[in-house]
């Protein structure tokens, strides 16, 4: 009986916090449930703030694929997030990997510059960027929309960090057995290090695909643009269709969801400095 009763008391202490994250968590699932509900409704019904979901889905969809190169602009943010996150994480973690695993002073002080490349807003290179782009014809280009992403301060501070975890006694063991430094790289390093490879392409793909201020400066062809661009663009009229509108922000929206949840757990991992 005693164990009843305390069973019950903890229970009873606990309704507070179950009854505060229920509300919390109502709080931010309700933008998304309001998204998907506005996407099924009129832009009449949205304006007058109708938050259960309607019958215009279909009107909605047929106006989206008529009037917007929606699958175009998936097209190019797929191809564009893709590119950049395969080359950015290959260049971050190799980056990572030398400055913990090769480390001196004078590697010390390369890093410290990095790091505090990081203060710089991106804004202020945006312009000699541009130029530089120009320079090289490569305006409206994939290469163009990942060239000054391929390379960030934070991923190689990221797998500099989770680097620190990498058993040294495995790499001299394959040092002996006659493995080269990129063969340990890419037998070794980079199996053990999948949470936080995971991790970082999470977090690349989600820039890449949400970037947008880079490509409009870059993507001057309409036929180049990006979900961003292009959601930004139905936005822009005299006269906005906001069910249509909420339709594309949800068609923007789902990939990068699905790429967090298929890989959240290995993201937390990662984030925490897992190896496994």
């Amino acid at each position: 009986m005693t164990e009843k009763k305390n069973r019950s008391m903890i229970q009873r202490r606990l309704i507070p916090t179950y009854i505060f994250l229920a509300i919390v968590s109502f709080i931010s699932v309700f933008p998304f449930y309001w998204m998907v509900s506005a996407a099924t409704n009129t832009s009449f019904d949205v304006a007058q703030g109708r938050i259960l979901p309607g019958g215009n889905l279909g009107v909605n969809f047929e106006n989206l694929i008529g009037g917007q190169n929606l699958w175009g602009a998936m097209g190019n943010s797929f191809l564009y997030a893709v590119v950049q996150t395969v080359i950015a994480l290959l260049i971050c973690s190799l980056a990572g990997f030398g400055f913990e695993l090769y480390h001196d002073k004078k590697k010390d002080m390369v890093f410290t510059i990095l790091l505090l490349a990081m203060m710089i807003p991106g804004v202020a290179t945006m312009i000699p960027l541009f130029k530089m782009i120009a320079g090289m014809n490569m305006l409206n280009t994939v290469w163009g929309f990942i060239l000054p992403a391929i390379s960030t301060p934070f991923l190689i501070m990221m797998f500099r960090q989770n680097s620190r975890n990498f058993p040294i006694d495995v790499m001299e063991a394959a040092r002996i057995d006659g493995l080269t430094e990129i063969q340990i790289f890419f037998r070794m390093y980079m199996p053990m290090m999948k949470s936080t490879y995971a991790a970082a392409a999470v977090i690349t793909f989600m820039n890449a695909w949400n970037a947008y201020l880079w490509p409009k400066v870059i993507m001057t062809d309409t036929n180049a643009q990006t979900m961003p661009m292009l959601i930004a663009n139905m936005a822009a009229g005299y006269t906005t269709d906001y069910g249509l509108l909420m339709l594309g922000v949800l068609f923007c929206s789902v990939p990068t969801m699905i790429v967090f949840f298929v890989l959240q757990k290995q993201f937390a991992e990662g984030i925490t400095g897992a190896v496994k």
